[in-house]
């Protein structure tokens, strides 16, 4: 028969995931087959703890010469396999009774029984455990999301602040050379003219130190003063750029979002563990008084 997958694989993959691998060897079939073999061998390889082994169907392997025989086969053909063959090797028979056949074999399947309900109690109590810890952990990851996202927010603030500063620095030296120029008394009419006497008067005021200064320089040193100072306006500018890069931060609409996660964690999620909890702990009493 074809499947439209590698089934060595998925039996593989199953193993992987499960909290216990039964193999069962069929007394009538061909459960000694090289391809079995080599799956259980490598699932051994892996999870040799997980895995069980039984002869089912031991009710029909004929008499008890019979099944002793089968066992013998079953085990030597394992123990040719050195993973399979380890210490502690337990071959347990299984079989559905049936009160109209009555047979002489030892029936293990009530130890089975109990090794999946004990395998379930554990997996459960597991799962249980690791629910309040993923919670926990959620809680935790959405706390540090907002604080990082706060703190983001504030060194943001901090830079755009220095960023502006610097900025309006850079644009402002050059733009106090040009009025300084046009202020003078070579270029006064031309400032005049376009802002008008009386203010034309107050900037010259204010300005004063800085047209004593300018024309107490000589005329050779006034090009180099002006280049450096567009030099200096130009790397504030850079430097304003750089400060001005924001960090990525979270909107409201994310923020809340998170914030309603968390919440929903802490009053639904963790609750609803806590009612499975009690659950699971009323059914095991129930069960242990049966």
């Amino acid at each position: 028969m074809n499947y439209p997958f590698d089934v060595d694989k998925a039996i593989k993959f199953l193993g992987s995931i499960s909290d216990l691998i039964f193999v069962f060897f069929d007394p009538i079939g061909q459960a000694l087959r090289k391809r079995t073999l080599n799956v259980v061998e490598s699932l051994s390889a892996k999870y040799g703890e997980k895995i069980k082994l039984f002869l089912s169907k031991a009710d029909e392997a004929g008499n008890e010469t019979d099944r002793q025989k089968v066992l013998m086969q079953i085990v030597q053909e394992l123990c040719k396999r050195p993973v399979l063959n380890r210490a502690g090797f337990d071959l347990s028979t299984i079989y559905i009774p049936n009160p109209n056949k009555p047979v002489r074999c030892a029936n293990q399947i009530e130890e089975v029984c109990k090794e999946i309900e004990k395998t379930i109690n554990r997996t459960v109590q597991h799962t249980l455990n690791a629910l309040e810890t993923d919670c926990t952990r959620i809680e935790n990851e959405i706390t540090n999301i907002i604080k990082r996202n706060d703190q983001s927010r504030s060194e943001n603030l901090k830079s755009s602040g220095k960023g502006v500063i610097l900025g309006l620095i850079g644009i402002m030296l050059p733009v106090l050379v040009i009025v300084g120029f046009l202020a003078s008394s070579n270029s006064g009419k031309i400032l005049s003219s376009i802002l008008g006497h009386s203010t034309t008067e107050a900037l010259k005021f204010y300005l004063n130190p800085f047209l004593i200064i300018w024309e107490s320089l000589p005329e050779d040193c006034h090009l180099f003063i002006v280049i450096f100072i567009i030099i200096v306006s130009v790397l504030l500018l850079i430097l304003a750029q750089w400060h001005i890069r924001l960090q990525p931060t979270l909107s409201r609409k994310q923020k809340n979002a998170l914030l309603e996660k968390a919440e929903y964690v802490q009053t639904i999620i963790k609750n609803r563990k806590r009612q499975l909890y009690d659950e699971y702990l009323r059914q095991s009493v129930a069960d242990h008084e049966l």
